[in-house]
């Protein structure tokens, strides 16, 4: 009796798997409608249905959830470091600013030319410093986003998410932001309406 007991409960997780996977399978159906065709042409069938396989458990929910916490912290650490970046080149231009027009007012005439000629160099030489840092900076920004789009398609790879392996095609990246974006667009319509698992 046991054993015909626990051979019906598989059966019945069997089920609803089954059911589940439908259920997901017609709502990324559903969804794809709202991607530009050129990515509904690439998203076949099989790749739907392997995307709602990987998602019946909602484990895939959980790490692209935790996937987008983590950039938001880095996009945010990242603005922060511009914004004081960009407070301390403006202090920086104040200061000498300042320096500048009290050296002009405590300057004599004779002195004047010579006076003006190595503040504009000084002022150059400011400008170009701050433009140098803001570049290693938007460099440094780039970079470290691209890292993170790096791990995590890495991450969800190992998850074993369908369509996502690490590149830097563009196109492809495109694609694996489309997937995302109807993951967590099911996440959403999932969490909404109670059918989370």
């Amino acid at each position: 009796m046991e054993k015909y007991s626990a051979l019906f409960e598989e059966q019945t997780d069997a089920t609803k798997q089954q059911e589940r996977h439908y259920y997901l399978l017609s709502e990324l159906q559903t969804l794809v409608k709202d991607l530009p065709s050129s990515f509904q042409q690439r998203l076949s069938y099989t790749t739907l249905s392997d995307l709602a396989q990987a998602l019946i458990d909602g484990t895939v929910y959980e790490i692209v959830q935790g996937l987008l916490d983590i950039q938001h912290l880095t996009e945010k650490n990242l603005y922060n470091q511009r914004q004081k970046l960009h407070s301390e080149h403006r202090i920086l231009k104040q200061d000498l600013l300042r320096k500048h027009k009290q050296a002009l007012q405590n300057c004599k005439s004779h002195n004047l030319a010579v006076l003006k000629t190595n503040q504009r160099t000084e002022t150059e030489a400011i400008e170009q410093r701050v433009k140098d840092e803001q570049r290693m900076m938007d460099e440094k920004i780039i970079a470290e986003m691209d890292q993170k789009v790096l791990d995590q398609q890495n991450t969800l790879e190992k998850a074993g998410v369908p369509g996502f392996y690490i590149t830097t095609n563009p196109q492809e990246v495109t694609m694996q932001m489309n997937l995302l974006e109807l993951i967590l667009k099911l996440q959403q319509k999932e969490a909404q309406s109670g059918t989370l698992p």
